[in-house]
């Protein structure tokens, strides 16, 4: 090593990943230091060049692939490379899916020391691409030549600026249809993107919704500024008029995000999941990945041990879609959940599919989870189920958890870290039994994790 330049920012040189991070960068090791490399592959021989220093670690860019990895797989989207979203597109799906099941075995192990009795293996998406039924889309000032704004998705080089879509593979044809749809729309009406340095303009984000097996769509514009939004009657009426496909828009102002206002339709998208028909309001959660949350409920299913006579809790329940799957194998299930809205939904997605034996709570999971425990009446779980957003449980939430005792617990997580964290705080009185990578999100490096864990 003693023949390697100085390893400052700006010096070039050659490596060769063995491994992707947990995160996506791709891992090589020069001089004894670490050095990353966002989007190269293990396998590739690189040219690179040192953009960052660190005490443990450098970080660089990719000058020259010199060799390709065997594990490439061309990229499909015009936007890779610069898009914050599809970062591991050039990566062969089955490895991609591969290194999100070691990504999850190792970072429960160095970050909770949780060592589950049995890995499974992971369990690709059904859709490689089209697989979202959600996705949110930014609206910026626009610059020379672009207008009075882009609409688009955030840079990966530099995350706080956005980028004008022409193509997405992640939504279907038709939902991508009607994003482009609206934007020409607001074009022609003269709407301007809320530019947060001089207060102007109105258009925030736009969150489109599909029901992949309904053909529904639902917009949910999102606007901001003090002026009262000009044109959304307008906009709504052209809408209307020339986008059928459309089944509902709806309008919230940004920040604070009251509940949505419904311009036309329904006020909910309907989706069919697990053999029920789910109505699902703009602010309400479902999971992103249709086809891949069918086959996380029929896992949920399976590793409950469900006799029939069990009262089961599913904490972070939003629209209910777990808790109803789950019904015909229980006796009672009752859902907690923040968002009223979204209790709301659950409630009506419960006589919808003419189920009986399920109830939802609303509130603070804290209180409410509190308030149960010294309710009489209400009967005690035997499996709980959490599947709880990004930050993972609150450390109220463990202890309850623990004061409740059931001799099962099921977690659902979008972040291994936090997961690995709780899993933690959970093994004293919980063994930890299984653990499985879900691939809710293809060419990207997140993943869906499912965690059963049993009373000792």
């Amino acid at each position: 090593m003693d023949s390697l330049p100085p390893l400052a920012p700006g010096t070039e040189l050659e490596l060769t990943p063995d491994r992707l991070a947990f995160g996506g960068p791709a891992l090589a090791r020069v001089g004894g230091l670490v050095v990353f490399v966002d989007r190269a592959l293990p396998g590739q021989r690189l040219k690179v060049q040192i953009t960052r220093r660190r005490r443990r670690y450098l970080e660089a860019r990719i000058v020259q692939v010199l060799q390709q990895s065997p594990h490439y797989s061309p990229p499909f989207c015009r936007h890779f490379g610069v898009c914050g979203g599809c970062s591991w597109q050039h990566l062969a799906y089955p490895e991609q899916v591969r290194w999100k099941g070691r990504h999850l075995e190792e970072v429960l192990a160095h970050l909770g020391r949780v060592a589950p009795r049995e890995f499974l293996p992971p369990v690709p998406s059904p859709r490689e691409r089209c697989y979202r039924n959600k996705m949110t889309f930014a609206f910026a000032p626009g610059g020379p030549g672009e207008g009075r704004f882009i609409l688009g998705l955030h840079r990966g080089d530099h995350p706080q600026e956005i980028f004008a879509l022409e193509e997405c593979h992640l939504l279907g044809p038709a939902a991508l249809e009607l994003v482009l749809q609206l934007r020409e729309i607001c074009r022609r009406l003269g709407l301007g993107a809320y530019d947060p340095r001089t207060g102007q303009g109105m258009l925030h984000s736009l969150v489109v919704r599909e029901g992949q097996r309904t053909g529904q769509t639902l917009l949910h514009l999102i606007t901001a500024g003090k002026a009262p939004p000009q044109g959304l009657t307008q906009l709504a009426e052209e809408l209307r008029r020339h986008a059928p496909r459309l089944t509902t828009l709806a309008h919230s102002h940004h920040p604070g995000r009251p509940p949505a206002r419904i311009l036309f339709g329904p006020g909910c998208l309907e989706e069919e999941l697990a053999g029920l028909r789910l109505c699902i309001s703009p602010d309400s959660f479902l999971q992103p990945n249709t086809e891949a949350a069918e086959l996380l409920y029929n896992a949920i299913a399976e590793r409950g041990e469900f006799t029939g006579g069990e009262v089961v809790w599913d904490l972070y329940c939003g629209a209910g879609g777990i808790a109803l799957a789950l019904a015909p194998q229980a006796r009672q299930v009752v859902g907690f959940e923040l968002s009223s809205r979204a209790v709301a939904d659950a409630r009506a997605n419960a006589r919808r599919n003419r189920v009986d034996d399920c109830r939802f709570v609303a509130g603070d999971l804290a209180r409410t989870l509190g308030a149960a425990l010294r309710e009489p009446s209400l009967p005690r779980p035997q499996v709980i189920i959490a599947d709880p957003p990004r930050a993972g449980l609150h450390p109220a939430v463990v202890a309850l958890l623990q004061e409740l005792a059931p001799r099962r617990l099921i977690l659902v997580s979008c972040h291994p870290a936090t997961l690995a964290r709780d899993l933690e705080r959970l093994s004293g009185p919980y063994e930890v039994e299984t653990a499985q990578a879900f691939d809710f999100f293809p060419h990207t490096p997140h993943l869906e994790a499912l965690v059963t864990l049993r009373r000792r």
